[in-house]
């Protein structure tokens, strides 16, 4: 039997992996645009020049009146996309004239997290004054005036980690003074409390599938990063094998599905060292709706936080302590934590992580798809240490 060749995927091979492994129907197209184009070229660095001629293009299709891009310049941050701050000087509707602070979010060819921008505007506009986020201004779905698709937020000020703290890729050993815990700990628990507890209206969220009660939305899921896994990997884990198996035939029943971020954690939001207070939850792109469980988990997986000075105690993003944590997530939303389920997205989540580094890091770095290939390798070597806490978690869980 001749094995795929995943670098150059032929029609059958995409028609099958969408049959075997449905989605919820914007991720498959996402999915499935990836995989189509992927035999085309590899990222080629875009300019500033040519990203503000293309937002020009672009803004003269939403905007009536004159306007101008100025003072462009590139934002570092993130693994994934590349991000753009400019200033936009329109006539601003309700406004008058203003020098407006925007930022742009657009895909490289190949992303780690390859997801969709109309999602992610979506729960931008969705979540204005319910939490702190970026104002959503524009989206490009598919890429038809910049290189590859992306949507245009607000500005916000503020810091990922204190000035004094050292971090490494993506919030990745963030340490927070006491005081700082203190400080921010309330206000991370306060903030997904209020995301998980916001009504979902699908009338505003077209672009996402409303599940039913029941295993519906875990097994969409599970049926996404399954799909990811074999379109990206090209070395077979056993491991990576039996947590898929073991996750299908375990699937919880959600009683009421919320609307997830789906990557809540440390260094996926903002604050000002001013006052403490955080400004934005950033990187909305891979939230659907589905099981609180799911975000409950990711945010306390042990890679995103760190033991007290004592040593004895976790917190959960190096910000609060578990029994604070799910106690307050508890009291703010009136929702019991279940430890078996919480127990079954903690494998899940360690079944993402082996994806995202085992498969579509190793993938993007190697085809030269994205702008990161640096950070992408580096992300690779996590690998045996994440597998050794996805056997041990699937110990205790079994």
């Amino acid at each position: 039997m001749r094995l795929p060749d995943k670098d150059r995927p032929e029609p059958a091979f995409i028609d099958f992996i969408r049959n075997t492994y449905p989605c919820e129907p914007e991720v498959d197209r996402v999915l499935t645009r990836k995989m189509e184009r992927r035999s085309g070229p590899g990222y080629a660095p875009v300019s500033l020049a040519t990203l503000v001629e293309c937002a020009g293009t672009f803004l003269a299709s939403q905007i009536d009146g004159a306007f101008t891009v100025h003072e462009a310049r590139w934002l570092s941050g993130g693994a994934s996309k590349l991000q753009m701050a400019f200033l936009l000087k329109w006539n601003r509707p309700g406004v008058g004239l203003e020098d407006t602070k925007l930022v742009l979010r657009m895909e490289p060819a190949e992303s780690v997290n390859e997801t969709s921008r109309l999602r992610e505007s979506q729960l931008l506009r969705e979540f204005q004054g319910v939490v702190p986020a970026p104002e959503m201004f524009w989206v490009d779905p598919e890429g038809a005036y910049f290189p590859y698709p992306a949507l245009i937020c607000g500005f916000v000020e503020g810091v990922s980690k204190p000035t004094t703290s050292s971090s490494v890729v993506t919030g990745v050993g963030t340490h927070f003074s006491s005081e700082w815990r203190g400080k921010l700990g309330p206000q991370f628990v306060g903030c997904l409390a209020q995301i998980h507890s916001h009504p979902i209206d699908p009338a505003r969220l077209t672009a996402f599938e409303v599940p039913e009660p029941g295993t519906q939305s875990c097994i969409r899921a599970l049926n996404m990063w399954e799909r990811v896994w074999e379109e990206d990997v090209d070395e077979d884990v056993p491991l990576m094998r039996l947590a898929a198996a073991w996750l299908r035939e375990n699937a919880p029943s959600c009683p009421k599905p919320v609307i997830l971020h789906s990557d809540y954690r440390v260094g996926n939001f903002l604050f000002r060292e001013s006052d403490a207070k955080i400004s934005a939850i950033l990187d909305w792109e891979g939230g659907r709706i589905g099981d609180p469980h799911h975000d409950l988990a990711w945010a306390s997986a042990r890679d995103f936080g760190h033991f007290d000075e004592s040593g004895k105690t976790f917190l959960v993003g190096g910000l609060i302590t578990e029994e604070d944590f799910f106690g307050s997530y508890e009291q703010l939303t009136g929702t019991s934590v279940c430890p078996k389920t919480l127990h079954y997205y903690r494998i899940f989540t360690g079944y993402v992580q082996g994806i995202i580094t085992l498969a579509t890091a190793y993938r993007i770095a190697r085809n030269g798809k994205t702008h990161q290939d640096i950070v992408q390798t580096l992300l690779l070597g996590l690998g045996p240490s994440l597998m050794e806490d996805l056997r041990s978690l699937l110990e205790r869980g079994a």
